[in-house]
């Protein structure tokens, strides 16, 4: 296969970022504004406020996007003395920035909109030290987490068929090894007959899969290990992670699938593209394209779908797909699992958790990593381990979020 991008595939692709970076330094001049309002009086005007945005903002965020825009591949030390701290300060700057305007705003009627916001940045700062400290704890931590899927229609060949889950792995070389290899050995002790990578295996950079390869490349089950295309490898430049991805031992399933056996009874494993991509797929570009991707599977074959985003289920379902696993949204890295609720929520139809539209299944993974900043809280980094059964209706049981509202008929 041919890893030249089409011009007009390539330059949507560069529109989009451009659209995106210029949506978040928005957000970061306006949060900066907001900050430097209502601090400068107390720490001796605007110029120290200024020296806060270069060092904490401007400096790293260049280093950040030079790093992506050209041959440079940011080392460990980069990643965790620039790129982590990066992160943390960001995302800080934007809430304190928000609580700051809420805290004006209410007490502007007052004649007190600086005090209020300053005692709001204050609070907001304080509450977001200590959820950090504890989602640093809490990311360290990886749990293996069973689900028993029920598929009515499934062949009896196919009961009790086993299938280890794992995405968003992120892999850089600051990534933990000591939680990679937990990964590893979590995999190995569920001896599953199958092993699905749905997308996001690497960070942000293509020379991360030679990194991903030393940690997981040799995971191994008797009816393969398949891995779908991410976000994070269309960012990373899918032309030079693509060879990258089809020389390890692993099968790269983008737009295709593959049919096996177990116990004389074929299955099909396909894998998408990513919406990341562009919305108009080919050979080169790994866009989504549900017609090739379920392209030659017989009529009535139990099929599993990798789909990185679980966007993509919704026409999946509708072709009859039985199984399909994504991952994508981390849930927002924080959820309350009882509620069936996490960050990610307010912004995506498809979240968390079990969805189900008539026998069709979707599995959202909070991903078994994480990006950005070490932060988890209720989300914990999961392995996650399927079996599939035969029984009277399409449901999964047993995912961290275990609300009522976890199964959701969709249709």
């Amino acid at each position: 296969m041919s890893t030249e991008r089409s011009p007009g595939a390539r330059a949507a692709l560069v529109r989009a970022q451009r659209k995106a970076i210029t949506v978040v330094l928005s957000m970061f001049v306006g949060s900066w504004v907001i900050v430097g309002v209502l601090l400068a009086p107390i720490v001796g005007g605007w110029r120290p406020v200024g020296a806060a945005a270069l060092v904490l903002t401007v400096i790293p965020l260049a280093v950040f996007f030079r790093s992506r825009g050209s041959n440079h591949y940011p080392g460990r030390g980069t990643r965790l003395l620039v790129f982590r701290p990066m992160w943390y300060a960001q995302l800080l700057l934007l809430v304190s920035a928000l609580g700051g305007a809420i805290g004006a705003i209410g007490g502007a009627p007052f004649g007190a909109a600086g005090a209020s916001g300053r005692t709001a940045i204050f609070i907001v700062a304080t509450v977001y030290s200590l959820l950090a400290l504890g989602g640093y704890a809490a990311s360290r931590k990886l749990v293996v987490t069973s689900l028993s899927v029920t598929v009515p229609s499934l062949p009896p060949a196919l009961e009790g068929l086993c299938i280890a889950q794992l995405c968003d792995t992120h892999i850089g070389p600051h990534s933990s090894r000591t939680h990679l290899a937990s990964v590893a050995t979590a995999v190995r002790a569920a001896k599953p007959d199958l092993i699905a990578v749905a997308g996001d295996l690497i960070d942000d950079y293509a020379p991360d899969v030679s990194l991903y390869a030393a940690a997981l490349g040799d995971l191994s089950a008797p009816l393969g290990v398949y891995i779908t295309a991410g976000n994070h490898e269309v960012y990373a430049g899918w032309d030079a992670v693509l060879p990258r991805l089809r020389a390890l031992a692993h099968t790269t399933l983008v737009n295709e699938s593959r049919l096996v056996e177990h116990r004389g009874t074929q299955l099909a494993i396909a894998g998408t593209g990513d919406p990341a991509a562009g919305h108009r797929a080919a050979p080169t570009v790994p866009a989504p394209d549900i017609a090739a991707t379920l392209a030659g599977i017989p009529k009535g074959t139990f099929t599993i779908v990798l789909a990185h985003n679980p966007a993509l289920w919704p026409p999946l379902a509708d072709a009859g797909v039985a199984l399909t696993l994504s991952g994508h949204t981390h849930w927002g890295q924080l959820s309350i699992n009882r509620a069936g609720w996490s960050l990610a929520n307010p912004f995506l139809d498809l979240a968390m958790g079990v969805y189900r539209r008539g026998e069709s299944l979707l599995y959202v993974s909070p991903g078994t990593n994480y990006w950005g900043i070490p932060f988890r809280v209720g989300a914990r980094a999961e392995v996650t381990i399927l079996t599939l059964r035969t029984g009277a209706q399409a449901g999964i049981v047993g995912a961290q979020s275990t609300d009522a509202r976890t199964l959701r008929a969709r249709g």
